[in-house]
């Protein structure tokens, strides 16, 4: 065996040491977020904190932009923003762009939010999932009155104390009170849908009625709002503005 030879086995030794002291080390060291916050994390992003958590913030406004933050996990949640789109809808967990295309629709077409003139919603959109067992997509998502929210109630690229603004003014929320922003919440059956979403769809974090709930106490502390806030993503180029 060359000189030569020795060397390159001598090498290949020592990087091959330095490789299992690597994994080694790695195997050994701690993870980089403990187990229990992990779980508390995913608990958080899935459920609806009781009322009874918020009682402790003693400032009014601060209390009724917390319970506002909240609902915010309903509100910012794909099942709900997939539907609050500038001008066409997302679709999935990941709100990537709806698979066929598709407009809102405006009036003179169908209502707006129906769809356009010769694809509108209710080509593939019925009262109820639908059951397809694609690799992709596991049902078609159906309600009754299943429509986009209208472009003036837009969520998508927008902060969440834009959207709560924009909840409150009537001049963009349809004319609404504060009540009857509270009884479409709690009750509407299209919203009831983001807690049904079908197979292949994460439902929005905890129950229709808890969300409700938390809408009320956010109305009755005051409805006050957040400064700025996460912002919901948007799979269009460009967000409407307020």
């Amino acid at each position: 065996m060359t000189k030569l030879s020795i060397a390159v086995l001598v090498a290949s030794a020592a990087c091959a040491a330095l490789a299992f002291a690597v994994l080694d080390a790695d195997a050994q060291a701690p993870p980089a977020q403990p187990a229990a916050a992990v779980l508390a994390e995913m608990q958080d992003r899935t459920t609806l904190r009781p009322l009874t958590a918020f009682t402790t913030i003693a400032d009014r406004n601060a209390r009724s932009v917390a319970l506002f933050e909240e609902a915010g996990k309903v509100i910012a949640h794909p099942r709900c923003a997939n539907c609050h789109p500038v001008s066409s809808p997302a679709q999935g967990d990941d709100r990537k762009v709806h698979m066929p295309a598709v407009q809102r629709g405006v009036l003179g077409e169908h209502k707006e939010g129906k769809g356009a003139v010769g694809l509108p919603c209710a080509s593939c959109h019925t009262a109820k999932n639908v059951w397809v067992g694609g690799t992709n997509i596991v049902t078609i998502p159906g309600a009754p009155k299943w429509a986009l929210a209208p472009a003036s109630q837009a969520w998508q690229g927008k902060s969440l104390g834009d959207i709560c603004r924009q909840i409150k003014d009537p001049a963009r929320n349809g004319g609404k009170t504060l009540a009857q922003i509270h009884e479409h919440m709690a009750a509407d059956v299209l919203v009831a849908w983001a807690w049904n979403p079908g197979a292949g769809r994460t439902a929005a974090p905890g129950t229709q009625a808890q969300f409700g709930e938390i809408i009320k106490a956010w109305i009755d502390s005051g409805a006050a709002c957040p400064t700025g806030g996460p912002v919901v993503p948007s799979h269009e180029p460009i967000a409407a503005a307020d």
